[in-house]
C-alpha cells in the first residue's frame, strides 16, 4: 500500500455538523506499508458540489499544488463560507518518490451552521411556572419524596403542516438541557446537551440532520429540559448550592426544512408553542431524577395530540448574541455494563413498609463509573415507588457507603401507574458509581439491570499492554477514570457535590488524557470556558467554568494550566491556533504575577495557595512550588511567541524567566559538599516535590542537577521507595526519574504495593484512581467523607509515563505533533510492552518483548516522520534489524551507542526513517533494583521548550469509539 492520507478532519472532528468558525483546519493523517514514504506536497479543495472536487470542476477554494513535507493540515484561506451550508472537500498528497500517477486522495466533508447572532429567528422559551399549582398531601408512604426544592421539568411542543424534507436541520440549545423529539422519534444521541459553559459569556448549540424524521403532513417537534448546570445543583458551596446562572431551564430551537418544490419551512421557539410539566417530576445532576408516572401524558410528542389545556410558552429573551456553534463532541451513553453480582438484603429499619416484602437489592457492576441504571420493572402499581441509589463503595455492614457524596442524593425514583412492563432509565442526571441499591422490586435479575456509561464522546486514539497483569489494570483504572471525569468538561470527580472543572488537575493529568483519547476538541472548547473565567485583573482561576462560591484567584499550578494546557495541546497535535488563541491570556497571567511581585519571588496574589495538593509527609514551602510555576509558566509564554513568531515578545519573557530561575536558585537552593568532598544541593524544605518542580522545569544551574537528582532519589528511597507526592508532584515523579538515570527508581514506584502507591488501592478493589493514596485502608477504614472520591483522575498522570517510558513511545523535545518520535523503552522487570497511538500524523507503535536473553523490538513510524529508537543492550554487535546487521543507508542510521550503568542497560542509537522496524539485541538478566542508588546522573532537565512529561493510557476497552485507523 502506496502513501495515502486517512482520518480527515475539520477543526479535530469528523464531519462535524454546524460550524461557525469562519477559517477552519482541515487535516489529515497519512499511511503507508512501504518503508521511507514519505509526502512531498498537497493539494485541498473546497466545493459546495462533490463533483466540484473533480478535475474540470469549479471548487470553492483550492490551494494548488503546495510543497511542504511537513504538512498534516491546512487552515482555509478562500472566500467566506456560507451559513447553513455543506462543504464537501478533498486532500491531495504526492509521495516524495513517484510520479504524478502516485497521487492519493480522500474526501470528506463539513456542515456551517450560522455565522452570526442576526441570522436567528428563534425566542427563548419556558413553562409559565407563575400560576401556583394546587397542592395535595404526600401519598408516597411514609416518607414523603424529596424533590430537594426542584421544579418538574417543563414538556413543549408545536405542530405544523408540510410537505415532506428535502433537506432539514435543527439548530437546539438550552439554558439547562434538552433533549428533543421530533414526530415522536428522539434526535441525536447527545446526552446532557447543550453541555456546561458560563451561560453569561457563552452558550452552545447543536445542529441535527433530521431530514428522514419530517412527514408529508402534520408533525410535532417537541422537547423537554431541566435545571442542569443552568439552574440545578453544581458545586458544594451550601450559600450557593444551585441556581448559579438563571431560575429555571429555557429553550430556543430553529429547524429549517428545504422542500423539493423550492418553498422553505422554518419553524422557530416563540409564544405558539404550548407548554406543560411532564412525568419528570425533578431532575438534577447531583440530586437525580424523578419520575412519575402517573403524570404522563401518553402520545404528546406525537401529531394529534390535544393539547388545548396546556398553557402557551413563556417568552423569556430574544437575544442570540451568546450562541455559540460547539467545537466539541457531545456527551453520549458510549458502553453498559451487567451486574457483577446481585444481593438481597433486608431493609434497613425505619424505611416503612412497602410491597417487596421488606427486601432491598445490592447491585455491584464490578467497575467505578459515571452514568446511570437502566432498569426493567415488571408490575408496578399505581403510587408504587422504585428507588435507585448509587455509591462507589459497600460499609463494613454491605450497605452502601455514601457519607462521601456529600449532599448529592444521587438517588433516582421511579412512581407507577399500573402499567405493567416498564422500562426506567433518567436521561438529565448522572452519577458516580459502582453499586447501587434498588428498593421497591420484590426480585431482580441480572437481565434486568444495566449501567450505562456517559461520557464526552472522545475518539481512543491510544493503546497500552504490559506482562503484568496489575499494571494493565493499573491503565484500565486510568482510563476509567478519563471516561469517568470527561462530562463536558474536565471534571475532578463524577459522585460527590462539586464535578468542578478543576484546571490543576486537569493540566498534570493532560499528557495522559492525549495519549489516550484525541482529546483536541473537547479541550478547544475546555481552553473558551478557561478564556471565559479569568478575573477583570487577567488572571486564571481555579475552575472553569467559573463558579460563585469557589476562589476565584488562580493558585500555582492551578492558574498555570491557562498557560501550560495550551503549549501541551499545540506540541500534541500541531496546531499552533491553541498557542494563537491563548497567548493574550497567557502574557496577562505572567505580568499580573510579575506585577505584584517585582522581586520575582510568587508569594502574593496566589489565590488559596493549595500546594502540592494532598500530599503526604512534610509539606514543599508554599514559595517553592510557587516560584518554580512562576518559572515555568513564563518559559512556555516566551516559546509560544517564537512559534507565533514574536521574537521581542519571546527575548523579554525568555529573560524574565531567567530571571525568576536565577531569583530561585539564591532564595530557595543551598550548595554545599559532603565528607567525601562530592557536591550536594538543598531545596528549601528538603522535600520530593521541590526537587521535582526544581528539575522538570530546569531552575538549577548545571552542576547542581545531577546533586539535586541524587537527593530526590534519596528521599523518595528513604521513604520506602515510595513517593510523598500529592497532585503536582505526581505528575512529575516518574519522567524526572527517568530523566536522570533512575528508571529502575521508577519502576519500583510503579511496583509498590503499599501505601502510597498505586497498585494498593488496585489490591483493595480499586477499579479507578482514588483521590488519596489512602482513601481506604485496613487499618483506618474510609478517610474523612468530606474530602475521599475513588474516582479522581488526577493521581492518575502516571499513565503517561507507562506509554513514554515502560513502552518508550514519546516525542523528541523539539518535536511537534510526532514529527520527530522517540523510541526509548525501559524494561524494568518485565518481558513485554506496547504502546500504540494515533497521532497528528499517523499510526505510531512500539512493542518490545524479552525470550531468555534476546529483546525484540517492532516500532512503526507515520510516513513524513522520522525516529530516533534506543535499542537497549550492553552488547552493541548484537543489534539486528529485519534479520539483518543494521548498514547505515537510506532510512536508518546509527547515530550512537552508550555503555550500562549500574541502573541502566546500554544503548545503540539509531535514527530511522517512516515505516515498520524489526529490532533484537542480546538483553542483560532482568535487572533488579538496587537498595541505593548508585553511579552518576546525566544533566538533562526537562526543558520548557519540550517538557518530557510523561504519556498517558489509551483505550482498547468494551464499547469503546473506534478511529478509523488504516
Amino acid at each position: 500500500m502506496s502513501l495515502r492520507p486517512y482520518a480527515l478532519r475539520c477543526d479535530h472532528r469528523a464531519t462535524p455538523l454546524g460550524i461557525d468558525e469562519a477559517a477552519p483546519l482541515l487535516s489529515w493523517r497519512l499511511a503507508s506499508a512501504r518503508r521511507g514514504d514519505a509526502p512531498l506536497a498537497y493539494r485541498v479543495r473546497v466545493a459546495e458540489r462533490a463533483e466540484d472536487l473533480d478535475e474540470g470542476g469549479q471548487p470553492f477554494w483550492d490551494t494548488g499544488r503546495i510543497e511542504d513535507p511537513d504538512a498534516i493540515g491546512a487552515v482555509y484561506a478562500g472566500p467566506a463560507l456560507t451559513s447553513r451550508t455543506r462543504y464537501h472537500w478533498r486532500v491531495t498528497v504526492w509521495p516524495a518518490e513517484g510520479d504524478a500517477a502516485a497521487a492519493a486522495e480522500s474526501t470528506s466533508w463539513f456542515e456551517t451552521s450560522f455565522s452570526g447572532a442576526d441570522e436567528w429567528r428563534a425566542s427563548w422559551i419556558g413553562h409559565d411556572a407563575r400560576p401556583i399549582p394546587v397542592m395535595d398531601a404526600p401519598t408516597e408512604g411514609e416518607r414523603a419524596l424529596d424533590d430537594h426544592g426542584l421544579a418538574p421539568c417543563p414538556v413543549l411542543r408545536r405542530a405544523f403542516t408540510g410537505p415532506a424534507a428535502l433537506r432539514a436541520r435543527l439548530y437546539v440549545t438550552a439554558r439547562g438541557l434538552y433533549e428533543v423529539r421530533l414526530n415522536g422519534t428522539r434526535v441525536g444521541d447527545a446526552e446532557l446537551a447543550p453541555g456546561w459553559t458560563d451561560y453569561t459569556r457563552r452558550v452552545q448549540y447543536q445542529t441535527y440532520d433530521v431530514t428522514e424524521l419530517v412527514r408529508d403532513g402534520e408533525n410535532v417537534l417537541a422537547a423537554t429540559i431541566a435545571d442542569g448546570w443552568w439552574s440545578g445543583f453544581v458545586g458544594f458551596e451550601p450559600r450557593r448550592a444551585g441556581a448559579h446562572y438563571g431560575a429555571f431551564p429555557q429553550f430556543l430551537a430553529e429547524l429549517h426544512i428545504d422542500h423539493a418544490d423550492g418553498r422553505t419551512t422554518t419553524v422557530v421557539t416563540d409564544d405558539s408553542w404550548r407548554t406543560h410539566t411532564g412525568e419528570i417530576r425533578h431532575a438534577d445532576l447531583l440530586m437525580g431524577e424523578c419520575h412519575d408516572l402517573r403524570h404522563a401524558a401518553d402520545g404528546w410528542d406525537l401529531p394529534g395530540f390535544d393539547d388545548t389545556e396546556w398553557s402557551p410558552a413563556l417568552i423569556t429573551e430574544t437575544g442570540h448574541r451568546l450562541l455559540v456553534a460547539s467545537v466539541d463532541e457531545p456527551v453520549r451513553a458510549t458502553t453498559s455494563l451487567r451486574p457483577r453480582s446481585i444481593t438481597r438484603v433486608p431493609r434497613q429499619q425505619g424505611e416503612g413498609e412497602r410491597a417487596d416484602g421488606g427486601h432491598d437489592h445490592i447491585v455491584d457492576f464490578g467497575q467505578n463509573l459515571a452514568g446511570r441504571v437502566r432498569l426493567r420493572v415488571a408490575g408496578l402499581a399505581p403510587g408504587a415507588r422504585v428507588v435507585v441509589r448509587h455509591a462507589e463503595a459497600l460499609d463494613e455492614t454491605g450497605r452502601l457507603y455514601t457519607a462521601n457524596l456529600r449532599t448529592a442524593a444521587a438517588t433516582d425514583v421511579l412512581i407507577g401507574d399500573g402499567r405493567e412492563h416498564l422500562v426506567f432509565e433518567p436521561r438529565f442526571t448522572y452519577h458516580g458509581f459502582r453499586f447501587v441499591e434498588i428498593s421497591g422490586v420484590p426480585r431482580l435479575y441480572d437481565s434486568d439491570v444495566v449501567a450505562v456509561a456517559l461520557h464526552s464522546d472522545t475518539p481512543w486514539s491510544g493503546a497500552f499492554d504490559c506482562s503484568d497483569p496489575e499494571i494493565r489494570r493499573l491503565h484500565d483504572c486510568v482510563v476509567w477514570g478519563q471516561r469517568s471525569n470527561f462530562v463536558s468538561v474536565p471534571t475532578d470527580c463524577p459522585q460527590r457535590d462539586e464535578r468542578l472543572g478543576w484546571l490543576a488537575d486537569a493540566q498534570v493529568f493532560l499528557p495522559t488524557a492525549a495519549l489516550n483519547a484525541d482529546v483536541a476538541a473537547f479541550f478547544t472548547k475546555w481552553l473558551r470556558d478557561i478564556e471565559d473565567a479569568r478575573t477583570p485583573e487577567g488572571g486564571f482561576t481555579n475552575v472553569a467554568p467559573r463558579l460563585t462560591g469557589v476562589a476565584d484567584e488562580g493558585a500555582p499550578g492551578w492558574g498555570d494550566a491557562g498557560v501550560i494546557i495550551p503549549w501541551q495541546l499545540y506540541r500534541t497535535y500541531d496546531d499552533p491556533r491553541f498557542l494563537s488563541r491563548a497567548l493574550p491570556a497567557m502574557r496577562a497571567w505572567i505580568d499580573l504575577i510579575h506585577r505584584h511581585n517585582p522581586d520575582l519571588i510568587w508569594r502574593r496574589h496566589v489565590g488559596p495557595h493549595f500546594s502540592d495538593w494532598l500530599a503526604p509527609g512534610v509539606p514543599t514551602p508554599r514559595e517553592v512550588i510557587a516560584t518554580a510555576y512562576f518559572a515555568h509558566s513564563t518559559r512556555l509564554t516566551a516559546s509560544a511567541a517564537e512559534v507565533l513568531g514574536l521574537p521581542e515578545v519571546a527575548r523579554d519573557y525568555h529573560r524574565l524567566a531567567a530571571g525568576i530561575r536565577t531569583a530561585f536558585t539564591e532564595r530557595f537552593v543551598t550548595t554545599d559538599k559532603n565528607a567525601e568532598g562530592e557536591p550536594t544541593v538543598r531545596i528549601a524544605g528538603d522535600t520530593q516535590t521541590g526537587y521535582l518542580v526544581a528539575l522538570a522545569f530546569g531552575l538549577l544551574p548545571d552542576d547542581a542537577t545531577g546533586p539535586a537528582a541524587q537527593r530526590l532519589a534519596e528521599l523518595i528511597e528513604s521513604a520506602g521507595p515510595a513517593l510523598q507526592t500529592g497532585f503536582l508532584g505526581v505528575a512529575l515523579a516518574a519522567p524526572v526519574l527517568d530523566a536522570y538515570g533512575r528508571a529502575d527508581l521508577a519502576h519500583a514506584l510503579l511496583r509498590r504495593t503499599d501505601v502510597p502507591s498505586w497498585l494498593f488501592p488496585l489490591r483493595h478493589g480499586a477499579t479507578t484512581i482514588w483521590e488519596r493514596w489512602d482513601g481506604w485502608t485496613p487499618d483506618t477504614g474510609f478517610r474523612a467523607p468530606s474530602m475521599n472520591s475513588f474516582n479522581h483522575y488526577a493521581l492518575g498522570s502516571i499513565g503517561e509515563w507507562l506509554y513514554r517510558g515502560v513502552a518508550g513511545l514519546d516525542q523528541s523535545p523539539d518535536s511537534t505533533g510526532y514529527r520527530k518520535l522517540l523510541i526509548r523503552p525501559r524494561p524494568g522487570e518485565l518481558g513485554h510492552a506496547s504502546a500504540g497511538y494515533e497521532s497528528a500524523r499517523g499510526t505510531v507503535a512500539v512493542r518490545w518483548e524479552r525470550h531468555d536473553h534476546t529483546l525484540g523490538l517492532r516500532v512503526q513510524v507515520p510516513p513524513g516522520a522520522s525516529a530516533e529508537v534506543h535499542v537497549p543492550t550492553d552488547d552493541h554487535g548484537s543489534v539486528r534489524e529485519s534479520g539483518a546487521v543494521p548498514v547505515d543507508g537510506e532510512h536508518l542510521t546509527l547515530l550512537a551507542t552508550t555503555p550500562a550503568t549500574d541502573t541502566a542497560p546500554g544503548h545503540c542509537v539509531y535514527r530511522v526513517g517512516s515505516g515498520v522496524y524489526r529490532f533484537t539485541a542480546s538483553y542483560p538478566s532482568r535487572p533488579t533494583y538496587p537498595s541505593r542508588p548508585t553511579g552518576g546522573y546525566p544533566t538533562a532537565p526537562v526543558t520548557s521548550a519540550a517538557p518530557r512529561r510523561a504519556p498517558s493510557p489509551a483505550a482498547s476497552l468494551a464499547g469503546s469509539h473506534e478511529e478509523d485507523t488504516p
